[in-house]
């Protein structure tokens, strides 16, 4: 499925003895919102190059030159123009930018603080990520072929982490790892919140109170709404799947407001 728009920089700036982060990936991911979500709140200006997740095409993340950077062909993945380092995977960049900058707010420095949010980055990958496999990207990933076998098993999947986040963490916290937002809440919502009637509208949260307060919390960080105009305008898929037009010129309108919000960062 072909999401690109070509090679977009989306943070138009002089040149600086030390060149903007480059960010590769496409604003519909759901990492990939988790990162811009980060320096949007931190302030951090960026370049993004559009990777067309699947394609081997020019822009593909199995290009032989993508693949270069990242063999796993994933997105997102970083890239630092001045030292030429490379790092992929959602997570692992959400912590190196904490510690790279000194984000301690969100990715604390105390063991106890910190190893609780490490312990729902590990969490993440086998339970809420399955949001994505049973529930959005049947619908958005045709050319995935997920079988009706694993959507069930991730929707059973996820059924039961949502149950864990309810009757445990957001149990006994505001957040996820205490009263103030991490890395950890902002890799749960792009999953978790990408799932609510006004976006994508694929989940019933009428029995998770927790979770509810907590995406309504969420909603307040700095950075959601430009982060999320990408699902703002897809809409509602829960009924009828929607067209490649309208996935793309959604892409196209989440860039259009992601350059516009960088922009002020001056």
């Amino acid at each position: 499925m072909d999401m690109m728009l070509g090679r977009t920089i989306i943070k138009e700036r002089p040149v600086a003895a030390t060149d903007p982060l480059i960010l590769y990936g496409v604003p519909f991911s759901q990492p990939v919102r988790a990162v811009m979500w980060l320096l949007f709140q931190q302030r951090q200006p960026f370049e993004m190059v559009l990777i067309n997740p699947g394609s081997s095409g020019d822009n593909g993340s199995r290009n032989p030159a993508y693949l270069a950077k990242n063999p796993a062909g994933t997105i997102p993945t970083i890239e630092e123009p001045d030292t030429g380092y490379v790092l992929a995977e959602g997570h692992a960049i959400l912590c190196y930018l904490c510690n790279k900058h000194g984000w301690e707010d969100m990715y604390p420095t105390e063991p106890k603080l910190r190893g609780k949010v490490d312990w729902y980055l590990h969490f993440h990958h086998r339970n809420v990520r399955d949001a994505s496999t049973g529930l959005v990207a049947p619908k958005i990933r045709k050319d995935l072929n997920i079988h009706e076998v694993t959507r069930q098993s991730a929707q059973s999947t996820l059924a039961n982490a949502l149950k864990t986040l309810e009757t445990g963490w957001l149990a006994e916290s505001r957040f996820l790892a205490g009263d103030t937002v991490t890395i950890a809440d902002i890799a749960a919502y792009v999953e978790i919140g990408q799932l609510q009637p006004h976006f994508t509208n694929v989940f019933d949260f009428a029995p998770y109170p927790n979770i509810r307060r907590w995406l309504d919390e969420m909603s307040q960080v700095p950075g959601h709404d430009d982060v999320h105009v990408v699902l703002a305008e897809l809409g509602d898929i829960s009924v009828e799947e929607p067209a490649m037009d309208t996935i793309r010129n959604a892409n196209k309108r989440a860039l259009s407001v992601m350059k516009a919000k960088l922009a002020e960062f001056g």
